[in-house]
């Protein structure tokens, strides 16, 4: 898979990575727009080129605030992030995103693109482990072809103390969650294994 031309849906304003992004894009607004005063950490698991964040940070009142890593296994990507994050506040890991010596517990978490490149004992492993990622809020992503595994992953969120603020409609060929943690987040334990990418 090249992962670079991968991204090539998302210039296709009418496509569905597009229209997805878009919509992952007004989350990750609406989160910095409540957010308390003071810093702000985002982690972006499996980050890409970052146009979800990175299309967001430029132009938001709380840019200064933000601090953001994003890990991408693919050096041409996180090439294209490093330009686009100029300015601010980005911290460019690339390497396996799918272990966790390579995260940092943030505030904000962001697993997009990733629940539907996993196997589904993948998907249970990484939320099972979603209280050492954040301290607040994940947004997640997974399509929804049949068979929907959609209300699966907001019951596994909802297992681990995870309140759902937000789901995409159903009626999208997209599936969006944002879920937010109503316990005290666990130590991350770093050399946990997260999943492994199957494309």
């Amino acid at each position: 898979m090249d992962w670079q031309t991968w991204h090539d849906d998302y210039d296709d304003p009418t496509s569905t990575l597009s229209r997805r992004l878009r919509a992952v894009q007004g989350q990750i607004v609406a989160f910095l727009d409540a957010a308390p005063p003071g810093p702000i950490s985002v982690l972006s698991l499996c980050a890409g080129q970052a146009r979800d964040i990175l299309g967001v940070l430029p132009t938001h009142p709380r840019r200064h605030d933000v601090h953001t890593r994003l890990v991408e296994l693919d050096p041409g990507n996180t090439a294209i992030a490093t330009e686009t994050a100029h300015g601010l506040t980005t911290e460019i890991i690339t390497g396996d995103a799918g272990n966790t010596t390579n995260a940092t517990q943030s505030d904000l978490v962001l697993l997009c693109g990733i629940f539907g490149n996993i196997p589904d004992a993948d998907i249970k492993r990484t939320i099972d482990l979603a209280p050492q990622l954040t301290t607040n809020t994940i947004i997640w992503t997974r399509t929804r072809r049949r068979p929907d595994l959609v209300p699966t992953i907001c019951a596994w969120f909802e297992q681990h103390h995870f309140t759902r603020t937000w789901l995409s409609s159903p009626t999208e060929d997209f599936g969006i969650g944002v879920h937010r943690l109503t316990t005290p987040p666990q130590p991350l334990q770093p050399d946990q294994h997260l999943f492994t990418f199957t494309r």
